[in-house]
């Protein structure tokens, strides 16, 4: 699977990933490296993932997405797999502007995946096509 991020991306995950396993905790240098590299959007990203906003959501056919509750209230479905979210902070800030590598609710879903702290939800094949076709979302949230 091809990765939209760039190497040192990847690497603070890992990084943060086999440190939060051993020290349930992420040190000031991992966080300094995290603001480096993603900007305003890292404190934001933490915070969703403190709040338990994540979830994973999958179905028995392996589809995988995951489900962010925003600031707002509001749901947004991210794509770790092709690195899209449906925000309009993603389509502007991302796609248009070229101004970030990510929104802060990919960021949360990738810290939530390195952390093991993403809350997980099984859905059958046709409520996952609902969801990834934009047609509908979880309701039970």
């Amino acid at each position: 699977m091809p990765s939209f991020l760039p190497t040192v991306a990847e690497q603070l995950f890992k990084d943060i990933q086999k440190t939060y396993q051993e020290k349930t905790q992420i040190p000031d240098d991992l966080l300094i490296a995290l603001r480096f590299v993603f900007g305003s959007c890292a404190l934001q990203s933490l915070d969703l993932v403190d709040q338990r906003s994540v979830t994973c959501v999958s179905s028995p056919s392996g589809r995988r997405a995951y489900q962010v509750i925003g600031g707002s209230g509001l749901l947004y479905t991210c794509y770790t797999s092709c690195h899209y979210c449906s925000c309009p902070a993603f389509a502007y800030a991302v796609l248009r502007r070229n101004e970030s590598l990510l929104c802060k609710h990919i960021l949360a879903a990738y810290l939530s995946q390195a952390m093991g702290l993403s809350q997980q939800e099984t859905l059958s094949d046709q409520q996952m096509s609902s969801i990834l076709s934009g047609r509908a979302v979880r309701t039970n949230t």
